[in-house]
């Protein structure tokens, strides 16, 4: 009998991936599939934070029901159905399972039972979660919390997440001492308000002594920490980051405004002045990689504010941010104040693009002429005599790679660690030249 096949999206954000990864630990006995209309079980799981992610997620959805063969199950999980249960399970009959974010670890029965099951409580992996890593054999993503203590005025995350919830140290120094032993390592730390991490706990700066722990394992050879909040985020922090052998002096911090009035709405809890104050600690880090997101448009900021946030992103040369379209969501606070029209928000929106754009590739001619440390993926995109890596102070998936067109006739080792020299930058790209393996 021939083995029943799974095909899997995950969609929105990389703690998304973490429980998709934990559904494909618990459903072993399927041959994972890119192929949809040959599978026996289809699973989204999906992104609800802002339209566009539901509008992607819904698409998703009909897309797989329109090319699923006969008999086949398709399942949908996550945050936009935790959040819209009534809703999708009515306006969705496409669907034959429905779950939301707190039943991961029951996949597998619930496909058995043919049922979906809603939990009042979130999941959250831990060190007895058997997952299935995705898109590389050296790198994993560790949830260290679910849940979010902020009151953002344009978040909708708690409203179906909850309150902030910890693991435990010991239980993160178990999952990442049992991934080194199977040969990762490199690791990205993730939850939706890092900084806070350990509150819950009555640890006094989690973060800090999550750093001090993974120190101390042996075989963790790259490590970050993604997603800080201002407010939760000390001076000492930053320094034992920076201090660290093993964590990258990576910082990214979403301030989503700079405008004191505009932050005051966004219920930020923290003003211009600290904000930069932070921003500016961090700067001052040897090889400090600062990364950020804006939103364009949230009600109530004025085209003074706007121009605010605009002359501080020339000005403080962020190496990376993204910048978001403000959704109206429904269960936020801001969701009563009065809009910025969007014809208005699409120009804002192409304004700070434009300076992302430039700020980016100020920060990429700085690196020419450094030798940096890489992780070598494999064959570029671009050409079959080039190859593609990832500084290691880059963050997988979201901070782009660089191109080596001269491997200098060293041996070739993908996943591995190797020194490299940047020579130049051409296009959008910078190059290399491979100095040594580490």
């Amino acid at each position: 009998m021939s083995q029943k096949k799974l095909h899997l999206v995950s969609l929105g954000c990389t703690k998304n991936l973490v429980d998709s990864e934990v559904m494909l630990g618990r459903l072993r006995e399927y041959e994972i599939s890119d192929d949809a209309e040959a599978s026996d079980v289809i699973i989204v799981n999906t992104c609800g934070f802002i339209d566009a992610a539901k509008e992607e997620s819904i698409n998703t959805i009909l897309n797989l029901h329109e090319v699923r063969k006969k008999d086949s199950l398709l399942v949908v999980s996550g945050c936009l159905t935790e959040r819209y249960q009534e809703e999708l399970q009515r306006d969705l009959p496409e669907v034959d399972i429905f779950t939301g974010v707190g039943d991961y670890e029951k996949i597998d029965k619930m496909i058995a039972e043919k049922r979906g099951v809603f939990s009042p409580s979130v999941y959250l992996a831990n060190e007895n979660s058997d997952r299935v890593i995705t898109g590389s054999n050296t790198h994993a993503y560790i949830k260290i919390a679910e849940g979010c203590n902020q009151t953002c005025s344009f978040c909708a995350i708690p409203s179906f997440k909850g309150k902030l919830l910890s693991r435990t140290l010991a239980s993160i120094e178990k999952e990442v001492k049992a991934l080194v032993a199977k040969g990762f390592y490199e690791f990205s730390f993730i939850s939706q308000d890092s900084s806070s991490f350990g509150r819950d706990l009555k640890l006094k700066d989690g973060l800090r002594d999550l750093v001090k722990c993974v120190e101390q394992i042996e075989g963790v050879k790259v490590a970050r920490i993604l997603y800080l909040y201002p407010s939760t985020t000390t001076f000492e922090l930053i320094n034992t980051i920076a201090d660290s052998s093993i964590f990258e002096t990576y910082y990214d911090m979403p301030i989503q405004q700079i405008d004191d009035g505009v932050l005051k709405l966004m219920r930020r809890g923290f003003g211009e002045k600290k904000t930069i104050a932070l921003l500016e600690h961090m700067k001052s880090k040897k090889d400090a990689f600062i990364r950020t997101s804006i939103i364009a448009g949230h009600p109530g900021e004025s085209q003074e504010a706007f121009e605010r946030v605009c002359d501080f992103m020339r000005e403080f040369k962020f190496d990376r941010f993204n910048v978001f379209f403000y959704s109206n969501e429904e269960t936020t606070p801001a969701f009563t104040m009065k809009p910025v029209p969007e014809e208005v928000i699409e120009e804002r929106i192409e304004v700070l693009e434009a300076i992302a754009n430039e700020t980016t590739e100020i920060s990429l001619k700085k690196m020419i002429g450094k030798n940096i440390r890489v992780i070598l993926d494999g064959e570029s995109e671009e050409h079959e005599y080039i190859l593609s890596a990832r500084p290691t102070l880059w963050a997988k998936d979201i901070d782009g790679d660089i191109l080596i067109n001269d491997t200098s006739d060293l041996e070739l080792l993908y996943g591995a660690l190797y020194e490299v020299k940047i020579t130049d930058f051409t296009g959008e790209k910078l190059l290399g030249t491979l100095i040594k393996a580490l």
